[in-house]
């Protein structure tokens, strides 16, 4: 596995938990310029692949097509956590594509925000699908296959146009070839790739940069999405999230998967990063990230105290006692070769 401890808890001075994994950092030729771990290390984006899974829809006018503002096409890039803001939008994303929710594969459930969820509970209100954190990417997926003319049943499946659309974007974006992404089902339903995260880091880098891809209806896309993240941050994901803090900064993109993968890219820095936490755990995400920032002098000291805010580095019992505290383990190892 090659793996190496990215947090270490301690409780009164003593070891008690590591969270293992692997970093890969690239600049803007695709070269390996950091490395914790394996930059080989082949992991599924999850959630990560979403803004990918938006180009087609955004090369293709959905927001001109069903007259979207910013904010609702935003959505189908987004991992968001049902709060009231996001299911406006959402059934109003809803109305414009003439999508029924019962046509959503996504499967009915409450939202991941806590507040969402105990209030629904509380007043006796029925799971949607709509709640579904990935709600916003299947519509995307449905009006992708209104404007390409084709069925929009079993647009999850991977010989479907839309998956298929999908799938070169993602080769295209990453400089990776289609023979080599390796592909599995996703929590809601639809496909999902995995690559090496040197090729999930220069998606992202592209993200950033997007003026490195060559294709111009690809590039004119990314371009979209990532305006698009970055003046919408707290519908990409919600309130107190990860997510939603990075996006705060304009000079990054961001975005993270289910079981501890998690993506950024850097403009002026041109630079791209992702992560794997191999334990799956995502609480570790803002130390990492924030310890990445400060590793390689990143300038906006802001983005990385709220990282810190997130996910404060003492540890307190339920009887709010300092019993000990969490740290990053790794150091950043710079690389001179490792071209993709």
């Amino acid at each position: 596995m090659n793996y190496e401890i990215l947090v270490s808890d301690y409780r009164n001075g003593i070891l008690e938990n590591i969270h293992p994994g692997h970093i890969c950092g690239v600049d803007e030729f695709g070269s390996v310029k950091y490395q914790v771990g394996n930059p080989d290390h082949l992991t599924f984006l999850r959630s990560a692949l979403k803004p990918i899974q938006a180009i087609p829809a955004i090369a293709n006018g959905i927001q001109e097509h069903f007259k979207l503002t910013n904010r609702e096409t935003a959505l189908i890039a987004a991992s968001h956590r049902g709060e009231e803001f996001h299911v406006d939008e959402l059934e109003k994303l809803l109305d414009k594509v003439g999508i029924q929710e019962e046509e959503l594969l996504c499967h009915p459930t409450y939202p991941l925000n806590p507040r969402s969820k105990d209030k629904l509970a509380k007043n006796n209100q029925p799971n949607r699908r709509l709640y579904h954190n990935c709600s916003g990417k299947h519509l995307g997926m449905i009006a992708l296959a209104k404007i390409l003319g084709v069925s929009t049943e079993g647009y999850f499946k991977p010989d479907h146009p839309v998956q298929q659309e999908i799938l070169s974007a993602l080769s295209s974006v990453s400089g990776c070839k289609v023979e080599h992404i390796h592909s599995g089902v996703d929590g809601c339903g639809v496909p999902v790739y995995a690559l090496p995260l040197r090729y999930i880091a220069n998606t992202y880098l592209r993200f950033a940069r997007p003026e490195l891809i060559e294709d111009r209806f690809i590039r004119r896309a990314v371009f979209q999405i990532t305006s698009m993240m970055n003046e919408n941050p707290d519908i990409i994901s919600g309130t107190d999230t990860i997510c939603t803090s990075l996006l705060m900064d304009g000079n990054i993109v961001a975005k993270g998967g289910a079981q501890g993968v998690y993506c950024f890219g850097l403009d002026e820095e041109k630079m791209g990063f992702s992560l794997k936490v191999i334990d799956g755990s995502e609480e570790q995400w803002p130390i990492i990230v924030a310890s990445i920032l400060e590793q390689i002098n990143y300038k906006n000291k802001d983005t990385i105290q709220r990282l810190y805010q997130l996910t404060e580095k003492d540890i307190y019992n339920d009887n709010n006692k300092l019993v000990g505290n969490k740290e990053a383990s790794f150091k950043l190892n710079g690389i001179t070769s490792g071209t993709l």
